[in-house]
């Protein structure tokens, strides 16, 4: 299927590895220049050579904090004209709801709710003046259904969906949508560090840890990156025009519901 978005130009955070990778050479493959941002640059370099090297895309690279404001400045600055915003920020740590202070909070509101909102903030105006643009932000199943071990996630990335369902209605009429893409778990780093979290709280190997998490999942697997970011390109394509607030739950069905 030909998405129609040749030629735009996206601005993809969190993009050297994981999820937001996935996202960014989905994206290439169909004809979008990239702007990618990580805090790491090594990785970042690897990732962006490797979609120009393959898809032939223009790739801006931004070795910056995007939760910081000094770092968002940098990734604006560097992304001029932006048509797709992909918010992606790794998750908070996993604990237990007494070891939760304030700071902790303010931190995940930073990273998966304020630093999201205040990139919304600075490029919807200039997709509503053009009559087109796409904002997916990534957020989690733990939206819909939340995990006890991320508490912090949780809290962040509600508030993120609660702004987004107002917003998203207010800039739809001038061809600019918002919508959630919710991971389930993903073969990327964060998986294998909630495995180990799970290893050392139940006294077994991070081997029998994932076994047990792979065969919970009604596919008896884990999702893969590139299926995540195909997923995401769809979503701001053409075709994805009439996709306004919504949630999009992308965990193998482990999340049991009839709606």
């Amino acid at each position: 299927m030909d998405l129609g978005i040749t030629g735009k130009r996206a601005l993809v955070c969190a993009s050297s590895k994981g999820l937001g990778r996935g996202c960014a050479m989905a994206l290439a493959e169909a004809g979008v220049d990239l702007v990618l941002n990580a805090r790491g640059a090594e990785a970042l370099e690897a990732t962006a050579q490797e979609i120009r090297d393959t898809y032939g895309v223009e790739v801006t690279t931004v070795a910056a904090d995007i939760a910081t404001d000094e770092g968002r400045a940098r990734v604006l600055e560097a992304a001029g004209q932006i048509d797709i915003l992909v918010n992606n920020a790794g998750g908070p740590p996993p604990g237990f709801w007494t070891e939760w202070e304030r700071e902790d909070f303010i931190k995940a509101l930073d990273a998966n709710m304020l630093a999201p909102i205040a990139l919304m903030k600075a490029l919807l105006p200039g997709m509503i003046d053009r009559g087109w643009g796409r904002v997916v932000n990534i957020t989690s199943a733990s939206v819909r259904s939340p995990i006890a071990q991320l508490g912090l996630s949780n809290s962040a990335r509600a508030g993120l969906t609660g702004y987004v369902a107002g917003t998203a209605r207010q800039v739809a009429q001038h061809g600019v949508t918002i919508n959630n893409l919710l991971p389930g778990l993903h073969a990327t780093d964060r998986a294998t560090s909630l495995a180990k979290a799970t290893a050392d709280r139940e006294g077994i190997t991070i081997e029998e840890a994932a076994r047990n998490r792979d065969a919970a999942n009604p596919t008896g697997r884990i999702g893969k990156a590139e299926e995540f970011g195909a997923t995401c390109a769809f979503m701001c394509s053409q075709h994805a025009g009439f996709m306004v607030g919504q949630n999009i739950l992308l965990d193998g069905g482990a999340f049991n519901s009839t709606t």
